[in-house]
């Protein structure tokens, strides 16, 4: 009859161990009986139950399918698996990453499919740095690196706006101030509150909100965000990426003033201009009405200046006009214009005579070339010429044949003839 099998599960006790068919007594277990002892012995120890562990993550893995990391814990002297499941991993400000040095807490067990043990961990913090420098950190490289924070994205501030938009608490100390500044600085400024929490879990959704609600209503024509100074923790919903990527793509310029001077959080890169305090912010977005008056008036008073100038110039310019001849003595005036235009078509027809000798002297000049080149004239002086019958000038036997027809032209009249014969000068 064979031996009923211990269970993986089931504690292992004396009387379960199965006994051999051999006289020596000897308990044989299986793999899975063993693990599950070793785990049964690891699982009672109170100390392995609660147990916080230093060392730095290695082979980390973000399993994104489930939300669960996977990683080892390592030191000089030796390594450990860790195993950190979604419940406990989501509520982490900050993600792990190879290489961190960590402290984390948990308890130690085995798995008995493959009989190794490792930590469960629940929580986890940085050893030596916060857990939330680490995120603030981390979040910033990884918006930096897409640009988000580029100088060519911002927006510049108006001149003179005259609608302001707050987001913050309506009941802090930053809101006060903010109100106090701006009507002491420029009173035409028309302030709008969105009230917003400042901190805690659903600070960072309803800031966004109050971004996206000035967007879409057009109504101001700059954004201030922020709250007074507080720990880091205190000012934590202000490095929200969800929040930083709306106020990157916020059509209204924004003004990020949170906390004090000190204090930096992602909404600052994010914004188009950082004020060191929400007091500063109220002085970065609107002009001082007095300074702003010392300069119109400024303005007014050169323009003043510059058309006093043109003024007087225009009018010595008119003077000068009125106590010309052309005024003063019209016909004195007419009589100095009459004269120089008789001077000019004196000057006009002497100009033309000289043109039409030169031109005449030309023609008679061309004209006595011409007569010299008209056969013509050769033939008047007691010559003759002969033409063929096309009427070209024959001045060689050898333009002509036995037989053609020829025409001599005399000064008195033409001869027509034909060739008979033809005798060339033999040469000598």
């Amino acid at each position: 009859m064979d031996e009923m099998k211990q269970s993986a599960d089931e504690p292992l006790r004396s009387e379960n161990v199965p006994k051999s068919k051999a006289a020596d007594d000897r308990a044989v277990l299986t793999v899975a009986q063993v693990n599950a002892y070793i785990k049964q012995l690891i699982d009672s120890d109170k100390i392995l139950a609660s147990v916080y562990i230093k060392g730095e993550i290695s082979n980390f893995t973000n399993h994104y399918k489930t939300g669960h990391f996977y990683f080892t814990l390592k030191d000089e002297d030796g390594v450990i698996a860790a195993v950190m499941f979604k419940s406990a991993a989501s509520k982490l400000k900050f993600l792990p990453e190879n290489g961190m040095k960590v402290i984390v807490h948990g308890r130690v067990s085995a798995f008995v499919r493959s009989g190794q043990y490792q930590i469960y961990v629940d929580n986890m913090e940085p050893d030596g740095v916060g857990a939330l420098y680490i995120a603030f950190e981390q979040l910033k490289r990884k918006l930096e690196a897409e640009g988000l924070f580029s100088p060519q994205n911002k927006r510049p501030l108006p001149k003179i706006p005259t609608r302001i938009g707050i987001i913050t608490s309506p009941t802090g100390a930053a809101i006060r101030d903010m109100i106090n500044i701006t009507k002491r600085r420029f009173p035409l400024a028309k302030l709008t509150l969105f009230p917003s929490l400042v901190q805690g879990d659903e600070a960072a959704k309803q800031l966004a909100v109050g971004v996206k609600y000035f967007n879409t209503m057009s109504n101001v024509d700059v954004i201030i965000i922020g709250r007074g100074g507080g720990s880091i923790e205190d000012l934590w919903a202000f490095n929200d990426e969800n929040l930083a990527r709306t106020i990157a793509a916020s059509r209204i310029p924004v003004i990020s003033a949170v906390g004090h001077e000190i204090d930096f959080t992602i909404c600052d890169f994010a914004a188009d201009v950082r004020a060191p305090t929400p007091s500063a912010a109220a002085e970065l977005a609107v002009p001082d009405s007095l300074e702003l008056k010392r300069k119109i008036h400024n303005i007014v008073g050169r323009m003043e200046l510059s058309l006093t100038k043109k003024l007087n110039a225009s009018r010595s310019e008119l003077d000068s006009l009125a106590k010309s001849r052309a005024l003063t003595s019209p016909q004195n005036f007419i009589d100095d214009k009459r004269m120089a235009l008789l001077s000019l078509s004196s000057e006009l027809e002497s100009k033309m005579k000289l043109k039409l000798s030169n031109k005449r002297e030309s023609f008679v000049s061309l004209t006595a070339s011409l007569v010299a080149l008209n056969p013509m004239s050769v033939i008047s002086r007691g010559y003759s010429a002969v033409f063929s019958e096309s009427g070209r000038l024959i001045k060689s036997v050898k333009q002509i044949k036995h037989g053609d027809k020829f025409t001599f032209r005399t000064v008195d009249g033409s001869v027509v003839g034909e060739a008979i014969d033809i005798m060339e000068d033999s040469a000598e």
